[in-house]
C-alpha cells in the first residue's frame, strides 16, 4: 500500500447488455488504509456532466432524478465485501446507456493511487426469439419404454451487436430442471449429469437444422425421460477482457413426454413342491405394444434372492428367433404372445431356491434386423422342495459299562424299523456327550465325533487329542450299526452319551444332502466312587543335634481308595523371613518322583552339592537326610506328597495331594551378633569423580579371632528415590576372595576390596549420572565352629545410603572454552598478518601514483 496506493476497479468496458434485462457492474478497491470496511459513491454520465446515483454511506447523495427508481428498488446497492459492490440496475432502458463511475473516499494517510473508476455500459435492443415446432408449441407424448422420440425448438437472435447462442435441452424431474444435453455458445457439446453414457452411445444427440432449428433426438427410451421438456436459450458476447458474457436468457416448454413401462413378472408366488414332482412357473410381460416385436426370455436360478444376474445360474433361454437352449429335465414353451412356461422336471432338494426370468423386448428395423429395446428382470420366486424323508428308528445300549476307573466303555448305536428307504440312501452318525450337573444346571451337548456323508470321521473339540491316541474308538460294524469304544474311562467321561444316526439321499449330480436326522435315548454312564484320602505323617529320627551334623527325617504315607498307588515326594523348607535368599519363605529342596528320579529343586549351595539325599525306604515311607547342617538350615521342614495312580496307555494320573505336618530345625547358639552398616565420607559427587563406598560389619557378644570369621558380601544398587524399583545388583565379593561384577551398560566401572577384616569398600570409579539412587551391601557372615567347622549364618541386610551425582559445570565448559580461545587467537593473529600483507605489497603502488600526479598537478597549476 505504501508503494503503489489505492487502487478502484470496475470491468474493462463497454458493458453491452440488453435493455429490459437486470445489470450488475462490479466495483472493488484494494491496497488502502485505514478501516475494512470501505464505502463506494456511484455517478452516471451520458455526455460530460456526472449524475449522483447512490452511495453505500450517503443518504442522501443520490440526485433528484434517480430517487423514484432507487427508491423502488429498481436501482440500489450490492455489497459482496468489505472492499467491493455491485451496482444493480433493475430492466435497464436505452436511457441508461453512458458512462458510470464508482469512488471510493478516502481512508488513507497520504493520498496515492487513484479514488474512482469509470466504465462504458452499452444498451442493445431485444433480438432473441425462441418458439416450439410451428404446428403448436406445447404437446404431449406417450410412449413405451424403448422407443425413440425427437423434440425441435427454434431460436433466432437479430442483435446489432456479434452475439453467440447457447442452447440446453432440460427436463423437469420433480420441481427443478434438469439439463440433459448443451449445444455452447462456443460450439461444444455438452451433456449434463447423468446423461454422459447415453450420449456416448448416440443414445442422445444435439442437431441443427434449417431456419435454426435444434433438433433433441432421444433412443431407447427409459422411464425416467418422462416429464416436460424445455428448450433453454442464453446469449452472450464477448467482452473488452476477452471473457464470455451472458447478457440474456429465453425459455420455452416443448412437450410433455410419458413413457409406459414394460414389466415382467411370475405369475405364481412362493411355491412348495415334493420332491421328484415337476415344478411348473410361467414368465409373463406386460407391455402395451400393439406393433410387432418379439420377446427374448431367459430363466435363471440362484441360492440367494440378492444374487446379479452374474452370479445366478442360467436355466433356459429363447431368443427373439423362438429358439430354446436344450436341457434334459426343464422345458421353456411359448404359451401365449406374453406369456413363457418353464416347467422342470423330476425335481430334487437342491432345486431349492429362487427363480426370476429376464426379458428383452426386441422390434424390427426398416433394414430387416431387430434391434432391442427394453430388458427387465422379474422378483425372484422362492421355490422349497420338500425331500422324500425315510423312516426309521435308532437304538443305543451299553454293551460293556465300567466299574472302576480306566475300565473300557462300549456303546452300540443300532438303526432299526427302516421303511420307505431307496437305494440311494445312506446313514451316518454322530456322537455326543451331555455332562450329569445337579440341580436346574443348564447342560449343553459336547459332540465327541461325527462322519460326513462319505464316512469320513470329523473328531469334535471335546477328546480330540485321545481320539487321535486311539483312547477313544469309532467303528461301522455294518450297515445298520455303529459303535465307540473308550479304552480307559475315567471319571470325567460320566455322564449321558446318546448317538444321531443321518440319512443322505443322493441327488442327481451325485452329491450326497442330508435329509433327515434321528437321536436316540441317551445311555447314563456311571459308577459309584470314593473321594481319594492321603495322610502323611513326617518324623525326626534324631530329636537333638547341633551345627555341622546330620539332621535326618521320614515321611510315611497312607491312602484309601487308590487303586494300586505311587507317590512322588518333594521336600519344602519354611527359613525365616531374615533369608535375604529367598524372601517368599519357602524353599523347595529336593523331589523324588513316582518313577524314583531324584532332583535338586531349589538348592544353590554349591558347596554341598551331595549334601541333601532322598531316597525310597518303602512302597509309603521315604528318609531325607541333609549332611553338615548349617545355622542358615533353620526353619520348617516339611513332605509334600503326591499320589498317582495308573492311566490310559500306560501313563500315570495324578490321584490327590497330602502336605505332612512340619519338623523344625532350630539352633541354640551363643555367639556373636553381626550388624552392618553403609558410610560414605562424600555421598554427593561430580560427574567423573570416584565414588566410596564402606561396608562396615560390626560384632557384639562372644569375641572371635578374625580367623575364625569370614564374609560374604554383596552390593546393590536401587535406581530411584523411594525405593520403589528392583535391585540391581553391582558386584559380590565370596568369603574366599573371589571378585564378581554384573555387566554394566556405561563407561564407569567398579572395583570391590576388603580393606580390613571388617571393613569392605565398593569403588564407582569414573561417576556418570546413571550411578545414581540407594546402594546397600548384604553380608553373609561363616563362622567357623570348635569342631572347625564353617558355619553359614543368616544374611544381613544394611540401611541402604543415597549416592547422588552432580555436573560439574566448569570441567564441563572448560575445554570448550580453551579451544575458543585458542581459534579466536588463531583467527584474530592471521588477519592481522593478512592485513599487514595487504598494506605493505598491494597498496603501497597505489598511493605513491596518487602522489605523483598530485606534484604533477601541482606543478602546472605553478606554471
Amino acid at each position: 500500500a505504501f508503494c503503489r496506493g489505492r487502487i478502484v476497479r470496475v470491468p474493462k468496458g463497454p458493458l453491452i447488455r440488453v435493455v429490459g434485462t437486470e445489470v450488475a457492474i462490479p466495483c472493488s478497491v484494494s491496497d488502502y488504509d485505514g478501516p475494512s470496511e470501505q464505502n463506494f459513491d456511484w455517478e452516471f454520465s451520458r455526455e460530460t456532466d456526472f449524475v449522483r446515483i447512490v452511495s453505500t454511506w450517503d443518504s442522501t447523495f443520490t440526485s433528484e432524478e434517480y430517487q423514484k427508481r432507487v427508491g423502488r428498488g429498481d436501482i440500489k446497492l450490492r455489497r459482496s465485501s468489505n472492499d467491493a459492490v455491485e451496482l444493480v440496475i433493475r430492466n435497464i432502458q436505452p436511457a441508461d446507456q453512458g458512462r458510470y463511475k464508482c469512488s471510493t473516499p478516502s481512508t488513507d494517510a497520504t493520498v496515492q493511487g487513484n479514488y474512482d473508476a469509470e466504465v462504458q455500459v452499452k444498451v442493445i435492443s431485444d433480438g432473441l426469439s425462441v418458439s416450439g415446432s410451428k404446428a403448436r408449441s406445447s404437446a404431449s407424448l406417450r410412449l413405451s419404454e424403448g422407443d425413440s422420440f425427437k423434440l425441435r425448438c427454434s431460436a433466432i437472435t437479430t442483435s446489432p451487436e456479434h452475439t453467440h447462442l447457447h442452447v440446453t435441452w432440460q427436463i423437469k424431474s420433480g420441481s427443478s430442471w434438469q439439463d440433459i444435453l448443451s449445444l455452447t455458445h462456443e460450439g461444444k457439446f455438452q451433456p449434463g449429469p447423468g446423461y454422459e453414457e447415453r450420449y456416448r452411445s448416440g443414445d442422445i444427440r444435439l442437431d441443427t437444422g434449417a431456419n435454426d432449428t435444434y433438433r433433441l433426438s432421444v433412443s431407447q427410451a427409459s422411464s425416467a425421460d418422462g416429464g416436460a421438456y424445455r428448450c433453454l436459450v442464453s446469449e452472450w458476447v464477448r467482452g473488452a477482457d476477452g471473457s464470455w458474457q451472458k447478457i440474456q436468457e429465453k425459455s420455452v416448454e416443448i412437450a410433455t413426454v410419458s413413457i409406459q413401462r414394460t414389466d415382467v413378472v411370475i405369475s405364481t408366488s412362493n411355491v412348495s413342491v415334493t420332491e421328484r414332482d415337476s415344478l411348473d412357473l410361467t414368465c409373463n410381460i406386460t407391455t402395451d405394444r400393439s406393433g410387432i416385436f418379439q420377446a427374448e426370455v431367459m430363466w435363471y436360478f440362484s441360492a440367494s434372492p440378492d444374487d446379479t444376474l452374474s452370479d445366478a445360474q442360467l436355466l433356459l433361454s429363447m431368443d427373439h428367433d423362438s429358439v430354446v437352449s436344450d436341457s434334459t429335465l426343464i422345458s421353456l414353451s411359448h404359451v401365449d404372445r406374453n406369456s413363457y412356461r418353464l416347467l422342470v422336471r423330476d425335481v430334487d432338494v437342491e432345486d431349492s431356491g429362487y427363480y426370476f426370468c429376464e426379458a428383452a423386448i426386441w422390434v424390427p428395423l426398416h433394414n430387416g434386423s431387430w434391434h432391442k429395446v427394453v430388458e427387465r428382470t422379474s422378483a425372484p420366486v422362492s421355490v422349497v422342495v420338500t425331500a422324500l424323508e425315510p423312516d426309521y428308528d435308532v437304538f443305543l445300549n451299553a454293551s460293556k459299562t465300567p466299574k472302576f476307573s480306566d475300565d473300557p466303555t462300549e456303546l452300540s448305536c443300532r438303526i432299526t424299523n427302516v421303511q420307505d428307504t431307496e437305494a440311494n440312501i445312506r446313514f451316518t452318525v454322530s456322537w455326543y456327550y451331555r455332562q450329569h450337573l445337579p440341580g436346574d444346571d443348564v447342560v449343553t451337548e459336547e459332540l465327541l465325533a461325527t462322519m460326513d456323508a462319505d464316512w469320513t470321521l470329523i473328531p469334535g473339540d471335546r477328546g480330540r487329542e485321545r481320539i487321535q491316541n486311539g483312547e477313544i474308538i469309532f467303528s461301522k460294524r455294518s450297515a445298520d450299526t455303529f459303535s465307540l469304544r473308550i479304552q480307559w474311562t475315567s471319571e470325567s467321561d460320566r455322564g449321558d452319551y446318546f448317538c444321531v444316526v443321518s440319512a443322505w439321499s443322493r441327488h442327481r449330480n451325485n452329491s450326497w444332502v442330508k435329509s433327515k436326522d434321528v437321536t436316540s435315548a441317551p445311555v447314563n454312564i456311571f459308577w459309584a466312587t470314593q473321594d481319594y484320602t492321603l495322610t502323611v505323617e513326617a518324623v525326626k529320627l534324631k530329636p537333638f543335634f547341633v551345627a555341622g551334623h546330620t539332621f535326618e527325617m521320614t515321611c510315611k504315607v497312607s491312602s484309601k481308595n487308590i487303586k494300586t498307588p505311587r507317590y512322588s515326594v518333594l521336600i519344602t523348607a519354611e527359613k525365616p523371613f531374615t533369608d535375604q535368599s529367598n524372601p517368599n519363605g519357602t524353599t523347595r529342596i529336593i523331589s523324588l518322583s513316582q518313577d524314583s528320579v531324584v532332583r535338586l529343586e531349589d538348592w544353590t549351595d554349591q558347596t554341598r552339592v551331595d549334601g541333601v539325599v532322598l531316597e525310597k525306604v518303602q512302597e509309603n515311607e521315604f528318609r531325607y537326610r541333609m549332611y553338615q547342617t548349617q545355622i542358615s538350615d533353620a526353619g520348617l521342614y516339611r513332605c509334600v506328597v503326591t499320589a498317582w495312580s495308573p492311566g490310559g496307555g500306560g501313563m500315570w494320573r495324578e490321584a490327590v495331594n497330602g502336605l505332612s505336618n512340619p519338623i523344625q530345625i532350630d539352633f541354640q547358639t551363643s555367639g556373636p551378633v553381626f550388624n552392618v552398616s553403609v558410610h560414605s565420607d562424600s555421598p554427593t559427587i561430580y560427574q567423573g569423580e570416584v565414588a566410596d563406598l564402606l561396608c562396615i560389619v560390626t560384632t557384639e557378644g562372644m569375641p572371635l579371632e578374625p580367623d575364625d570369621m569370614s564374609f560374604d558380601v554383596s552390593w546393590f544398587a536401587v535406581r530411584s528415590f523411594a525405593l520403589d524399583r528392583e535391585p540391581v545388583l553391582l558386584a559380590s565379593l565370596d568369603r574366599r576372595g573371589i571378585v564378581t561384577q554384573s555387566r554394566r551398560n556405561g563407561s564407569s566401572d567398579l572395583s570391590l576390596e576388603r580393606i580390613s577384616p571388617l571393613e569392605f569398600r565398593l569403588r564407582v570409579h569414573g561417576c556418570e549420572d546413571h550411578d545414581f539412587g540407594n546402594h546397600y551391601c548384604v553380608v553373609t557372615p561363616w563362622v567357623r565352629s570348635a569342631t572347625g567347622v564353617w558355619q553359614r549364618e543368616p544374611d544381613i541386610k544394611a540401611k541402604p545410603i543415597f549416592l547422588s551425582v552432580k555436573m560439574d559445570v566448569l570441567n564441563a565448559f572448560k575445554y570448550p572454552l580453551l579451544i575458543g580461545i585458542g581459534l579466536a587467537t588463531v583467527i584474530g593473529l592471521l588477519s592481522c598478518l593478512i592485513g599487514y600483507c595487504s598494506s605493505r605489497w598491494c597498496c603501497k603502488k597505489e598511493v605513491q601514483e596518487t602522489r605523483r600526479e598530485r606534484r604533477r598537478l601541482m606543478s602546472m597549476e605553478m606554471d
